[in-house]
């Protein structure tokens, strides 16, 4: 079954679930409606005229407050289904190209002193970021970006290649993941629950850890005794006083603490949602494996995971004893239960009794003690969470096409790209026009010379975004792609400035300084370049395109560059071999322009410049 036809099934069974969840919240509601009029009615014979006896309170009380959990099932059931649908819509949306501007376009990482960001549409309405990513943290957004934006190692690459791989087909697994985390993307405030855990701790006194039980329990006990008449109420009064003495002793940490838990417990709570869905599955991936061992604070994640052959260091327990095994998301749990317990005494009936037996201090020293035993972690979870959401992102890409392939990478020396039916990823594959490319060995250098419209710029960005995904460990829209470690630096999108004061020569020599020094690096840049020095004279145009490009190859790198001036294609004749000029042509049929956007070897035979603009009805 094609991705498609497998969204359109799954969708129209959510939205059958979340539409039959509807009707039955519905009637719930009518019902308790229905059921507590009944109850006023009793109530008014009960309490008023007193005709029948209050027993009869008991029948509609309990079936209101049975309808009142049935009804929070139904709930949670209905929100499932409909975060599922919509999962899947923009599932299809992908697929039938309508995802442009719906999505999470990463605004916040462009950057336009990047080398190649701006150029390859990376960020921004119709990028690459806003195509892949899904991610429900800002953690998960963060890491695909920086993937993006900064090329793997080989074996960086290779290992997110397998873990995609495992990933792709488990498109419940990702469902799950989406519903589970369907609050965190607008909720999570990452930075404000990392720093509260890696805060300096709230000192207490020495030995507050026992006097404050060994108090409570002292006002329990007394109390109990006086109750049974076996002591005075004097030990229960100075076990009392002394017990309300210490909490006022206590008091300004004990707020300090209390104050400042909430907010992070109700985020790591979200966070646990996540967590556990990754804790919980079985992979193979060395990469998977490595994250769920990240995962744990010590000794072995799971049981689950125990059995896969996950290990882990065990860490000594930082409050001496044995050793133990947890997980992240049954250590947030811990922290849950404790914030829980510290809602309690907002009860006005429990409130009084907390005060006595000393219940917030009590509470806010074991918060404590679990920030300064987790706490250093919550950064590594936040990470590990984001990590396996940008896993996830490229995993949904390559299910989505099947067709793209992974890029067979490389060590060659002196920089290697060959692809077979190289295509642009941003483009409906039905629309896609394939081209065949190779750099390396005794050819550093492609001039492709061509038209306006004639696709020159869509191929060097084809080449770009391919690189790129290679690097991130990718699928790429190629039948076939041999790479070797590069680093793309591209001159595509330059752009002239008012507020700056930069013209567009400026802005594009800069940008060319910027890439030659890219050059002087370790690693082998693959250059992109479109209409080299378009903004000046034909005479230096071809003196200072030459230079450029020599100086390019000279450090070892290789690249592409464009031009519709026939001039420039004469470079290859000084290049000692290492240039080579392809094109792409066009046709005037029945007074209209017709592209096929294929790649052909030579120069261009013939320009259109004046046929466009008769066509938009300029006479000349």
């Amino acid at each position: 079954m094609t991705p498609l036809a497998e969204y359109q099934s799954r969708l129209a069974q959510r939205r059958d679930v979340a539409e039959r969840e509807e009707r039955r919240f519905r009637w719930i509601g009518n019902i308790r409606l229905i059921i507590g009029i009944c109850g006023v009615i009793v109530a008014f014979f009960v309490f008023g005229e007193t005709i029948v006896s209050p027993w009869w309170l008991v029948l509609p009380a309990a079936v209101f407050a049975g309808l009142v959990v049935l009804h929070s099932r139904v709930v949670e059931s209905w929100e499932r289904a409909s975060r599922a649908v919509k999962f899947y819509e923009r599932g299809m949306a992908r697929l039938e190209n309508r995802w442009m501007g719906a999505g999470e376009t990463g605004e916040r990482f462009r950057n336009a002193s990047h080398v190649y960001e701006e150029d390859l549409d990376l960020f921004g309405k119709g990028s690459l970021f806003e195509l892949l990513s899904a991610a429900r943290t800002r953690s998960g957004e963060d890491t695909l970006a920086q993937w993006l934006l900064i090329a793997a190692s080989n074996q960086e690459a290779a290992a997110r290649q397998q873990a995609i791989q495992e990933l792709r087909p488990r498109l419940d697994m990702r469902e799950d993941l989406a519903i589970r985390g369907e609050g965190v993307r607008s909720n999570l405030d990452q930075d404000a629950v990392a720093a509260w855990g890696e805060a300096p701790e709230v000192s207490y006194p020495a030995g507050a850890r026992v006097i404050a039980p060994f108090l409570a329990g002292a006002v329990v006990v007394t109390f109990g005794l006086y109750i049974g008449s076996v002591w005075t109420r004097t030990p229960f009064l100075i076990a009392l006083f002394l017990a309300l003495g210490y909490w006022a002793f206590l008091g300004a940490r004990t707020l300090r603490v209390t104050a400042a838990v909430n907010a992070p417990a109700r985020d790591l709570a979200l966070l646990s949602k996540l967590l556990e869905q990754i804790e919980k599955d079985r992979f193979e991936a060395s990469l998977l494996r490595q994250l769920q061992a990240r995962l744990a604070e010590s000794g072995v994640v799971s049981e689950v995971n125990a059995q896969n052959g996950v290990r882990h260091e065990a860490v000594p327990n930082p409050e001496g004893g044995a050793r133990r095994t947890l997980c992240a998301s049954a250590e947030i749990a811990k922290l849950e239960r404790l914030v829980s317990l510290l809602d309690w005494q907002r009860n006005l009936l429990f409130a009084p009794i907390a005060f006595a037996i000393l219940w917030s201090p009590q509470l806010a020293l074991a918060i404590e003690r679990w920030r300064g035993r987790s706490g250093r972690h919550i950064r590594e979870w936040i990470a590990g969470v984001g990590e396996f959401e940008a896993l996830c992102d490229l995993a949904t890409y390559s299910y989505e096409h099947p067709s793209d392939t992974f890029p067979e990478l490389t060590e060659t020396s002196g920089g290697w790209f060959e692809a077979e039916g190289l295509g642009h990823p941003l483009m409906p594959e039905a629309q896609c026009v394939r081209n065949d490319v190779r750099l390396g060995g005794e050819t550093r250098l492609l001039i492709v010379s061509g038209s306006n419209m004639s696709g020159k710029s869509t191929l060097l960005r084809a080449v770009g975004l391919n690189t790129v995904l290679a690097w991130a460990g990718a699928p790429v829209r190629a039948n076939r792609l041999k790479i070797s470690p590069l680093i793309v630096g591209a001159s595509i999108r330059v752009l002239d400035s008012l507020l700056d004061g930069r013209s567009r020569f400026y802005a594009e020599i800069t940008r060319l300084r910027e890439i030659v020094r890219l050059a002087e690096g370790s690693r082998t840049v693959l250059f992109l370049v479109d209409e080299l020095l378009s903004g000046t004279n034909s005479h230096d145009r071809r003196i200072g395109a030459a230079a450029i490009v020599r100086m390019l190859l000279d450090r070892g790198a290789i690249g592409m560059i464009t031009t519709h001036d026939l001039a420039l294609v004469k470079i290859a004749d000084d290049m000692d071999g290492r240039a080579v000029n392809v094109h792409f042509a066009d046709s005037l049929e029945d007074g209209r322009l017709h592209f096929d956007y294929r790649l052909l070897p030579g120069v261009v035979e013939r320009s259109n410049a004046l046929d466009l603009m008769r066509s938009v009805g300029l006479e000349v």
